[in-house]
């Protein structure tokens, strides 16, 4: 079993990769840590902090600044649950790739290399609805999709 678990670094997907991590502990699967950082996530946080500072002269470094702390949280985070299936006996690896969400998560789900996906119900905002990335990729996922609230 090789199960594709969705990481945006919110608690919810960190919980998603937990419940991964105990089936393919059972199941002797493997698990693949799936993380897509968008630049233009980075690019909106620095012109906000540019207003908010009234320094839009500087968006370019706050973007830059932005982007490696984007890449720096995420790898952490990867690690840890990587050390965490390690702990646990569970093959497992990380793959983190930058471009739009959408498009990346559905060509790596769809590729034909796994038989589970697991995500979280809700992303980094934490909002109380469903997470708007699940309802626009959980309906065109080829393999069966585990949401973990």
């Amino acid at each position: 079993m090789k199960i594709l678990v969705l990481v945006d670094g919110s608690k919810w997907s960190q919980k998603a990769a937990l419940h991964a991590i105990a089936i393919a502990k059972k199941k002797r699967g493997k698990v693949t840590l799936f993380s897509v950082l968008d630049r233009r996530e980075a690019r909106a946080l620095a012109f906000n902090m540019g207003m908010i500072s009234q320094d839009l002269r500087n968006v370019q470094k706050f973007e830059e600044e932005i982007w490696e702390e984007m890449k720096r949280s995420i790898r952490d985070i990867m690690t840890n649950l990587l050390e965490l299936c390690q702990q646990e006996g569970v093959n497992c690896s990380i793959r983190i790739v930058e471009g739009e969400a959408k498009g990346k998560i559905l060509e790596e789900a769809n590729s034909g290399k796994y038989s589970l996906v697991v995500m979280g119900a809700y992303g980094r905002s934490g909002k109380t609805r469903i997470g708007s990335l699940l309802e626009e990729v959980a309906g065109s996922i080829n393999p069966p999709v585990m949401v973990v609230r």
